[in-house]
């Protein structure tokens, strides 16, 4: 399918194609996991690489790892970094979450994963290259599951460093326990609601390896005020 390049702002551009693109939710979570200038960051699940890119346009860290299952996706996102001019700032790895022997273990200051959400066996079936691609990064598979990927976060961080991910409201006890399975424990929580009056759609969470119990949950993140989007969300999209 043909790329389609997709400005960000701050002089960075994104490529994506009809199987692999990004939503809001993977601009909600670079902001929330925004990573400091000397952090060394690892992506899993990066996609077109779409959160590497986004916290490129300024502040950027020192370096991101960024590790994509699917051949495709990993190539579209290498490609944006050719295009970016950003080879020193970040390097795509085509790998399995579950097998990253050529990352460094305690390495990282930050993991980050925008994972697939639902469990396995919800998906309908897939009708074309695209929706497969797209059942991929929404379904969980043999593949990727959630535990897999907080296992990866866990032998990865540094003591001290942080997975952040977003996922569904719904799936956040079944989450919390598989984190705290592999040491890593729930510090900071958003979750985000469409309206103020509105059910919470989305969670946004940091977890702390080796950290101690205390969970601070924030202000919940309001997508629409009225007609329009609130002031938070046009925050966070402006560069």
């Amino acid at each position: 399918m043909p790329e389609t390049p997709l400005p960000l702002g701050g002089g960075i551009t994104a490529l994506v194609t009809a199987e692999h693109r990004f939503g809001s939710d993977a601009v909600l979570l670079a902001d929330f996991a925004r990573p400091k200038r000397r952090d060394i960051v690892c992506d899993l699940g990066t996609g077109c690489g779409i959160l590497p890119l986004l916290w490129c346009r300024r502040d950027p860290p020192a370096h991101i790892d960024a590790v994509e299952l699917q051949p495709e996706a990993a190539a579209l996102a290498a490609e944006a970094v050719c295009l970016n001019h950003l080879e020193e700032r970040i390097t795509v790895h085509c790998a399995d979450l579950r097998r990253l022997d050529g990352l460094t273990a305690g390495r990282y200051d930050r993991v980050t994963c925008n994972p697939p959400y639902f469990r396995r066996g919800s998906a309908r079936p897939c009708v074309s290259m695209a929706e497969d691609a797209r059942t991929l990064a929404r379904h969980e598979s043999a593949s990727f599951v959630f535990a897999d990927a907080a296992a990866a976060a866990a032998r990865l961080l540094k003591n001290g460093g942080v997975f952040v991910f977003c996922h569904r409201p719904e799936y956040l006890a079944d989450r919390f326990a598989e984190l705290r399975a592999c040491g890593l424990e729930p510090k900071r929580l958003r979750f985000v609601q469409q309206r103020a009056d509105s059910a919470p759609w989305l969670l946004l969470c940091e977890a702390r390896k080796g950290g101690h119990p205390g969970l601070s949950v924030l202000p919940a993140l309001v997508r629409m005020d009225g007609q329009q989007e609130s002031a938070a969300m046009q925050a966070i999209y402006d560069v």
